[in-house]
C-alpha cells in the first residue's frame, strides 16, 4: 500500500478539481486563461500553506509540456540551481524546463539573482512560491520579470468536494462504507483555517479512530484546545478577535474583556495577543502614543507567562485600550499614500533625498532654528499631497498647533 499521506495521493491533476482560488484557476480565472493561450510565463505564487501552489505549478507543467524539477529553498543551494540549468538544454527537456522554487524567501540577493539570466533568455520558467508577502521577501529584478499571483486560504464550502473525494477514496482502499454528514465535512474545512491539506490530513485522523459514522465530537479530539489556529467551530475565531477590537474601537471596556476571556478561554492566547498588539496601533494610535508600548509589554508578559496567568496583564491591557482616546488617522494616512502608489504616482525620489546623490542640496534639519526647514519631501508628481490630517484629541491637536508654529516661523525653501 502507498504509504503517502492522503492529501498528497489525491493531489488534483486539473485546475478544476483544485479547491478554491477560482480567481486564477476558475473557468474565468486568470491562470486559466493564460492556459488557454499558450502563453506560460515566469510567476510568484503567494499565499498560506495548503492553498495549492505546488499543486498548481505540477498542473501548469503538465498542461505545458515541459519537464519540471523541484527545489526548496530552505535547504537548496546555488549548485542545485545550476545543476538543473545544466539539465535544461537535456533531450528530456525540449519543450522547456519549469524550476519551482518553494519557499523563495529563503534565498539570498546572490542566489535569487543567479536565477535572472535563465529567466530571461527562456532556458527556465520560474514559478517560486512563498508563504511570506513577495514585495517584501522577493527582489525587484525577479518580480519585475514574473506574474505575481495571490493564493487566498480556501473557504470549509470550496473544500467540500475535495473531501468527498477522500471520503470515497478511503472506503474504496480499506473495503467499508464510513460516512461523514456534510456538516462535519464542512466542519473539518473550518477546523482547518483555509488549508485543505490540513483538511484532508484531519479527515484521514478522524476516519480510521471511527466506528462507522464521523461524528463533529470525534473530529474536535484531533483540533485541541491549545492550538489557537485551529478554528473549532467554523468562523468562531475569526468572529471573537473581530468582536474583540470593534468593542475596543467603540469604547465598551464591558464587551472587550468579555470577548478577551472567550478567546483565552478558548485556549487562543496567540490570536489574543496579535489582535491586541494590532488595535493599539490601529484604533488608538496618535491620540494616545503610549498605548502600543504598553500592549506590547502586556502582550510579552501575558506570552511569557502563560495561562491562565496571562489573563492579568491582558485584561489590564484591553480595559485600557477600550478606556483610552480613539484616532485613526495614521491608518488613513497609510491608506492614502498607498491608494497614491496603486496608481502608479511618486516613483521617482527627489534628488537631494537619494542616498547616491551624497545629500547634495538637502538642508539638515538639526542646523536650522527648532530643527526644522522648508523643503521638498515628497516626489515631484505628489508634492502637494496630504497623507496625514491630526485627529481632533489632545495629543494630535497639540502636535498640529506645535507644527503650525514653527512651520510658519521658519525658514523657507
Amino acid at each position: 500500500m502507498d504509504n503517502r499521506p492522503l492529501a498528497d495521493l489525491l493531489r488534483p491533476r486539473d485546475f478544476d478539481e483544485m479547491a478554491g482560488q477560482k480567481h486564477l484557476f476558475g473557468p474565468h480565472g486568470v491562470i486559466t486563461g493564460m492556459c488557454k493561450n499558450g502563453y506560460i510565463t515566469n510567476m510568484i505564487f503567494f499565499g498560506p500553506p495548503g492553498t495549492g501552489k505546488t499543486t498548481a505549478a505540477n498542473i501548469l507543467a503538465e498542461k505545458s509540456g515541459m519537464k519540471i524539477h523541484r527545489l526548496n529553498a530552505t535547504s537548496a543551494t546555488l549548485a542545485d540551481v545550476k545543476s538543473v540549468i545544466a539539465e535544461s538544454g537535456g533531450l528530456f527537456s525540449q519543450s522547456g524546463t519549469l524550476l519551482y522554487l518553494d519557499e523563495i524567501q529563503y534565498f539570498n540577493k546572490k542566489q535569487q539573482q543567479s536565477l535572472l539570466e535563465y529567466m530571461e533568455n527562456g532556458q527556465i520558467t520560474l514559478i517560486a512560491a512563498t508563504t511570506e508577502n513577495p514585495y517584501l521577501y522577493v527582489y525587484n529584478a525577479i518580480l519585475s520579470r514574473a506574474a505575481v499571483f495571490e493564493f487566498k486560504p480556501v473557504q470549509p464550502e470550496d473544500m467540500l468536494d475535495r473531501l468527498k473525494t477522500a471520503l470515497r477514496f478511503l472506503n474504496d482502499r480499506q473495503k467499508t462504507e464510513k460516512s461523514a454528514d456534510d456538516d462535519v465535512l464542512l466542519y473539518i474545512g473550518g477546523c482547518a483555517a483555509g488549508d485543505v491539506r490540513r483538511a484532508v490530513s484531519l479527515l484521514e485522523h478522524a476516519y480510521f479512530s471511527s466506528d462507522m459514522t464521523i461524528t463533529r465530537e470525534r473530529v474536535s479530539d484531533f483540533t485541541p484546545r491549545a492550538v489557537g489556529n485551529f478554528d473549532k467551530d467554523g468562523t468562531t475565531h475569526y468572529d471573537l478577535v473581530s468582536a474583540l477590537q470593534k468593542s475596543v474601537r467603540g469604547s465598551d471596556p464591558d464587551a472587550a474583556v468579555f470577548y478577551l476571556a472567550r478567546l483565552l478561554e478558548g485556549g487562543d492566547l496567540i490570536g489574543a495577543c496579535r489582535r491586541i498588539s494590532q488595535m493599539a496601533s490601529e484604533d488608538i494610535g496618535l491620540a494616545y502614543p503610549m498605548a502600543a508600548a504598553i500592549a506590547d509589554a502586556c502582550v510579552n508578559a501575558a506570552l511569557r507567562l502563560g495561562m491562565p496567568e496571562a489573563a492579568a496583564p491582558l485584561s489590564n491591557c484591553i480595559i485600557l485600550l477600550a478606556t483610552a482616546p480613539k484616532s485613526n488617522s495614521a491608518m488613513t494616512a497609510y491608506a492614502a499614500a498607498k491608494e497614491a502608489i496603486e496608481a502608479g504616482r511618486g516613483q521617482a525620489i527627489p534628488s537631494h533625498l537619494r542616498q547616491t546623490e551624497l545629500f547634495h542640496g538637502y538642508r539638515f534639519p538639526h542646523d536650522y532654528p527648532n530643527h526644522w526647514v522648508d523643503q521638498q519631501y515628497l516626489p515631484d508628481d505628489l508634492s502637494d499631497a496630504v497623507f496625514y490630517r491630526f485627529g481632533d484629541n489632545k495629543n494630535e491637536a497639540a502636535a498640529s498647533e506645535y507644527w503650525r508654529k514653527i512651520k510658519k516661523e521658519g525658514p523657507k525653501a
